[in-house]
């Protein structure tokens, strides 16, 4: 949706704003093809990445069984922001929407600054994700093939997938997640039946008492914890995903609160569930940094077979994040094409309604991925989880902000309220706002995530020159001029 588009429907009343943004996708040439269970099955696997498959190892060993802790009250925090993303989205479901948002209740710049730090987040994710991919094949190959090679086939073939239709793109993310989700609720069965019945080289030393038994909860200390924090939310980025699809969804007011409302569900079993599985069968302390937490645990059982099965699912994981890192990239760049903050040419779609131009520039970027596998393979992965993490919770800070002040307009009176306000709100939003920039204070303490907070006022530089080059040369251009 353009600003001038935005401008003339601010006035209007609540159903006829959801009514205008609806149509908004076939206006700018995009096609609803988004099923209800495709949007639920996103919704559900988006965060289900290598967050939770690889680097949870390392935040295992860094935390120990408290991690379950973190896990849990940085999902609470994932929960707020959904609702309050839920909130805005039945205000004004587009596709471009945080960057939307950001232009309507903060300012024309913010909306500029969310829209590229969005691309970019989702352009180093899906080096992370090709990375992890890469890293999995060597499950089998034994490093016989150059891990550089993988992340190049890979980048090339969901490049392919998203250039067809955004049908194709909803139905191999729901095969992508119904995998996912299918693996983690049989290896959480798996376990339980070790607890219970009793198999498995791991039946003798399997016991609940394992996540207290070895130096306690808090093994690491409090301290410990903290400092798996920024771990903790990378594996959680993604969830706002729902949001980008609000343009091509079929029926957006049914499907996308329905979608968000899982939120509590998935992370209670999905991570929740998962790690207190895995930490009761197997001790904290023998998993290791840089090796998936589930393949090493069904190594230690002795179930050979299962490793490999498991090892299949988290590549599959892997090329779903990056898969979904395609999709979002190529919206973005045009929404902020559509509103003069980005060259024209992204504005250029296929036959089918998928961005050309957008998609190829982010996926020509993600091949970056390759060459940080080429020269660096065994810490490619940890190079970009920071910058990743920071790039992609300043879109959940810009969620909570535009929430916050939406809500405070809608109070008055000045706009419609939403069909689906977030509970707790604006209080709820101003502790996940507190919580986020502690996560942001922890970063700047660990020495190995300290990097990202230095490539972020470079990027704020960066941005800051090219909004005031681009404001100079279309000063008339309506995305440039404070909304009321």
């Amino acid at each position: 949706m353009t600003s001038a588009q935005v401008d003339k429907q601010d006035d209007r009343s609540g159903n006829e704003a959801v009514g205008t943004a609806h149509g908004a996708a076939e206006g700018e040439g995009y096609q609803r093809g988004l099923g209800a269970r495709q949007i639920q099955m996103i919704a559900i696997g988006g965060a289900i990445g290598t967050g939770l498959f690889l680097g949870a190892g390392k935040a295992i060993s860094k935390a120990g069984p408290s991690l379950i802790l973190a896990y849990a009250i940085a999902g609470l925090v994932i929960f707020f922001i959904m609702r309050a993303l839920g909130e805005l989205l039945m205000y004004r479901p587009v596709s471009g929407s945080f960057s939307e948002y950001a232009r309507e209740f903060v300012g024309p710049f913010w909306g500029f600054v969310t829209g590229w730090t969005y691309w970019l987040f989702w352009v180093v994710t899906g080096i992370t994700e090709v990375t992890a991919a890469a890293q999995y094949m060597a499950f089998w190959t034994h490093n016989d093939v150059p891990q550089w090679l993988y992340a190049l086939v890979f980048t090339l073939i969901l490049y392919a997938v998203n250039l067809i239709s955004v049908k194709l793109f909803g139905e191999l993310e729901f095969w992508f997640s119904m995998v996912k989700v299918t693996a983690i609720v049989g290896m959480i069965l798996i376990c339980a039946g070790i607890l219970t019945v009793g198999f498995s080289d791991a039946a003798d030393t399997a016991t609940v008492a394992n996540l207290w038994n070895d130096r306690g909860f808090f093994p690491k200390g409090i301290g410990g914890t903290l400092m798996t924090l920024q771990i903790v939310m990378f594996a959680f980025l993604a969830v706002e995903l729902v949001g980008v699809t609000a343009g091509e969804s079929k029926d957006p007011e049914k499907t996308l609160p329905k979608a968000i409302n899982t939120v509590p569900w998935r992370i209670a079993v999905f991570y929740i569930g998962a790690l207190i599985m895995i930490l009761s069968v197997v001790p904290w302390h023998e998993f290791q940094p840089g090796v998936s937490p589930f393949v090493a645990a069904f190594e230690k059982m002795g179930l050979g077979v299962g490793a490999a099965v498991v090892n299949f699912v988290v590549l599959t994981a892997a090329l779903s994040s990056c898969n979904s890192g395609m999709y979002s990239t190529g919206r973005m760049l045009r929404d902020l094409a559509l509103n003069g903050q980005g060259p024209k040419f992204f504005t250029k779609l296929t036959k089918s309604g998928t961005p050309l131009i957008g998609t190829t520039v982010s996926a020509a970027l993600m091949l970056v991925g390759v060459w940080i596998n080429y020269k660096a393979p065994g810490k490619a992965f940890d190079y970009v989880v920071s910058f990743a993490t920071i790039s992609g919770m300043w879109a959940w800070i810009m969620i909570l902000v535009c929430q916050i002040r939406y809500r405070a307009k809608a109070d008055r009176g000045e706009l419609p309220q939403s069909t689906f306000k977030a509970p707790g709100a604006p209080f709820t939003s101003w502790f996940a706002l507190l919580f986020i920039f502690m996560v942001i204070v922890m970063m700047g303490v660990d020495k190995d995530s300290r990097v990202s907070l230095y490539c972020a006022p470079l990027w704020g530089l960066i941005l800051g020159v090219s909004y005031l080059v681009l404001k100079a040369r279309n000063p008339d251009n309506k995305a440039f001029a404070k909304r009321s």
